[in-house]
């Protein structure tokens, strides 16, 4: 989720940016671009030629070979935050628009003209599904907004269905790559976990159990064999806070054992690792590191 709190009760005018891939069988950190200016929370295409992320409001295709950017023509949608997704054939780009607030549209990877997916808002888009059926966002509904309760929804385009019903905030949905689960975040046990549950909304089951972290943006590789997610320490954040300019760790679940390990350290948070960003050999992912002048 985006919102006007995480974004703007920061000066983030002086944000330089660099744009990293980190490899999980050696460990180590690769830089790809520097950019003297804010970008925000890369997915990395199907076909593994590109790198799309957000920057003052516009899309933008980074390309891995020549490392050159081109802006995406999202037409009318040029208030886009750093939420957006792609579609599992690689087709279609999704995006959460601030218009003002934010709903979630969709278009050619290719640019287009957005189609409107959620009429409601605020809905902060964060998973697609495998069978490009039906999107799984946060969204606040009413009242339940206003106390700053946010859930799990999804929607097919026509209408929407709440899967999370706890008090606080629920973030970050994401179906796994077989479509059969949805992972996310909830702070209804005190500190941010992660947690997982059926597409369906039922069986929600909490995953980490940390007491020095709290953690956001569960994104599960292709092979459905990781997780990959940020977490800020406890005594630099509130649990509900997802916030920019923080020291923050990223850290890696395998699914199997269920063994957690830290993969590195860096200077970020709002728009690092918002969304999936793994490569599709499941070898790599992007972020964003921040460096502030």
């Amino acid at each position: 989720m985006a919102t006007t709190t995480d974004t703007n009760s920061w000066d983030r005018s002086r944000d330089h940016s660099n744009l990293e891939i980190f490899d999980i069988q050696t460990g180590r950190r690769q830089l790809l671009a520097h950019f003297d200016y804010l970008i925000e929370a890369p997915n990395w295409t199907r076909d593994g030629r590109a790198l799309i992320y957000n920057s003052e409001g516009r899309m933008y295709r980074f390309d891995l070979d020549t490392h050159a950017s081109q802006v995406i023509d999202t037409g009318f949608a040029t208030h886009c935050n750093n939420d957006h997704v792609l579609s599992a054939d690689g087709r279609f780009l999704a995006i959460s628009h601030q218009d003002p607030g934010s709903r979630i549209y969709t278009l050619l990877l290719t640019g287009g003209t957005p189609r409107l997916i959620t009429p409601l808002s605020p809905s902060y888009l964060h998973g697609w599904s495998p069978d490009g059926a039906s999107f799984c966002y946060c969204a606040g509904r009413g009242q339940a907004a206003q106390n700053g309760d946010f859930d799990i929804f999804i929607s097919d385009g026509q209408s929407e269905k709440q899967l999370t019903f706890s008090a606080g905030l629920n973030d970050g949905p994401e179906y796994s790559p077989d479509g059969a689960h949805i992972w996310f975040n909830s702070v209804r046990t005190g500190l941010m976990q992660i947690w997982r549950m059926r597409s369906d909304g039922s069986d929600q089951e909490q995953i980490t159990f940390d007491e020095e972290f709290n953690s956001w943006f569960p994104h599960v590789s292709p092979n459905g064999r990781f997780v990959v997610f940020l977490s800020y320490h406890t005594g630099d954040t509130l649990p509900h806070e997802h916030l920019p300019h923080r020291h923050v760790v990223l850290r890696l679940l395998d699914i199997t054992t269920g063994q957690i390990q830290t993969l590195c350290s860096v200077f970020g948070g709002q728009g690092t690792l918002n969304v999936n960003s793994w490569a599709p050999d499941s070898r790599y992912f992007a972020f964003v590191s921040y460096i502030v002048h």
